[in-house]
């Protein structure tokens, strides 16, 4: 990536809008140009976005503020996808091989192909997430050159709600007018930044705890085994708190300021510094913030077991996330998982600058994101457009470069993509909405 091209990412989360425009050298180590952050109001729900015409306000706000703050125009972004319907899902091929054959890379792109190309009834493949291949039943991390007679790949899919796209494309491409460069599960991208590669070998349970969601990510032997998203978060226990009778502003200063998610022997009242309130019981505060932690740690527990990997997370638990940052939550999963509990940040290896951004969990995610991303999102003026890269799709056409003549002369109307052609067909099959 030359000196003047960038990555852009816009983190579309259920409490916070985030920007991050940063550059990646050749050994993919990234330098922040900038960052900027927007309330998202009620334009996005657990992850996905609601309002799409406020979503789209707020995404052109966020690119014209880093658009001024980097001095240069944004030509493409790439967008978080997360939701509660996004999920892993087992994906088995198998492919027989010549007597005395030897696995070729040409093979191992058949199979992974086969991955990229499954569509399961009734959901949408968004990313193929991690892959492990066996020869003659046993397992082999680098199949090409191996010889045997049959080779099996078992693939970690993700996939969720077909129209998951759908109000996400509105509210950026028809609405703040810009084309996306690529989605990016969020879920891959906060590990990808985080975890260490002992962490996922020895095997840990990576929770993302956000505002709207909690998402669960199993690793094993350096794979990912599962990933599924519980539809609670920070913004749950905020709602519950307000119904002590506080608006759900209050409500969210009071978590962050004095709710634990155990408590400890401090005074069991204090004195409220919002407008007019009597004084809180403290006890009161930190036990509906315990039954909604509860709540969320069951689901936790639960989907580990249902991963089959129970008992055989020796690196124990990996947290991140904005409502990771809740006093004495570490103490509490401890308690509550019986594991070792690291609360982490993106790794300072990947990151040379941006301190503030490194060290803030509610930032993982984008900058994960900036890690995954691969194509440069500056603008390019039309004078100088280079007609083998597709600006709508972000899709390379061809290595060769063409004029500007060439270019209108030979450019193709670009082919409609899942979405366009299926719509909403099967818009309501899944429920996202709120309790």
């Amino acid at each position: 990536m030359t000196q003047s091209e960038f990555i852009a990412v816009i983190d579309l989360g259920t409490s916070k809008i985030k920007g991050v425009v940063g550059r990646k050298n050749e050994n993919n180590v990234i330098s922040i140009m900038e960052s900027e952050i927007i309330d998202s109001g009620n334009s996005v729900r657990r992850g996905m976005v609601y309002n799409i015409e406020e979503a789209g306000a707020s995404i052109r706000k966020l690119l014209t503020m880093l658009e001024n703050s980097i001095g240069d125009k944004i030509g493409k972004v790439y967008v978080s996808l997360t939701g509660q319907s996004l999920h892993t899902l087992e994906f088995r091929e198998m492919m027989t091989l010549s007597p005395g054959g030897i696995v070729t890379q040409e093979v191992v792109d058949q199979l992974n192909n086969s991955a990229t190309k499954y569509v399961p009834d009734l959901q949408r493949n968004y990313a193929v997430a991690d892959v492990e291949y066996y020869i003659d039943g046993k397992t082999e991390k680098n199949p090409v050159g191996v010889a045997g007679s049959e080779i099996e790949a078992s693939f970690q899919i993700v996939v969720g709600r077909p129209n998951l796209l759908s109000n996400i494309e509105k509210s950026i491409t028809e609405k703040a007018k810009l084309p996306i460069a690529g989605y990016i599960v969020g879920a891959l991208a906060s590990a990808a930044i985080t975890l260490n590669e002992e962490e996922k070998e020895l095997g840990c349970a990576f929770i993302d705890f956000g505002a709207g969601t909690t998402s669960l990510s199993v690793y094993k032997e350096g794979l990912l085994r599962k990933s599924v998203v519980i539809p609670f978060g920070g913004k749950s226990i905020t709602k519950d708190i307000s119904a002590l009778n506080f608006t759900e502003n209050d409500a969210e200063q009071l978590k962050i300021k004095f709710g634990k998610a155990m408590e400890t022997h401090e005074s069991p009242f204090f004195s409220s510094p919002f407008s007019a309130k009597p004084d809180i019981d403290l006890t009161e505060l930190n036990r509906v913030i315990g039954l909604r932690l509860d709540e969320i740690t069951a689901n936790i527990i639960e989907q580990i077991r249902l991963s089959g990997y129970e008992n055989q997370l020796g690196a124990g638990i990996v947290i991140t996330g904005g409502a990771s940052q809740l006093k004495n939550l570490n103490e509490y999963l401890v308690h509550k998982l019986k594991m070792p509990v690291r609360k982490a940040t993106a790794k300072k290896s990947y990151i040379n600058n941006a301190p503030e951004l490194i060290s803030n969990p509610s930032f993982t995610q984008s900058l994960g994101m900036l890690l995954m991303g691969q194509e440069s999102c500056r603008f390019v003026p039309e004078e100088v457009i280079d007609d083998s890269m597709d600006y709508t799709s972000g899709k390379k056409r061809s290595e060769s470069r063409h004029s500007v003549k060439e270019s209108k002369k030979n450019k193709k109307s670009p082919k409609p993509g899942l979405i366009e052609r299926f719509g909403d067909v099967f818009g309501n099959m899944f429920s996202d909405e709120d309790e």
